[in-house]
């Protein structure tokens, strides 16, 4: 009776810890056109925000502001290419 005692707790203890060590499941990968709508989330938001950075400035002049905003949209257009040709 004794030895199948210990026989149970020591097959119950190794039985558990062979549980323990298992690794949860990897989670899946994200799709490619979720990737490339996440991408494009973030684009649009770092977009509305330095635009939103440039026009409140109170230094710079209207001139200065145009010719940053002109660069933002170009800058922003090349992104937005290179995120539809993947």
């Amino acid at each position: 009776m004794r030895k199948f005692l210990i026989s149970t707790v020591l097959l119950l203890g190794l039985s558990m810890n062979v549980n323990a060590q298992k690794h949860p499941p990897a989670p899946p990968h994200p799709s490619k056109s979720e990737l490339i709508n996440t991408k494009s989330h973030e684009l649009d938001k770092r977009y509305n925000e330095e635009k939103k950075l440039i026009l409140n400035h109170p230094l710079a002049t209207k001139k200065m502001k145009r010719d940053q905003l002109k660069a933002l949209n170009e800058k922003y257009r090349s992104q937005k290419r290179l995120l539809k040709k993947m």
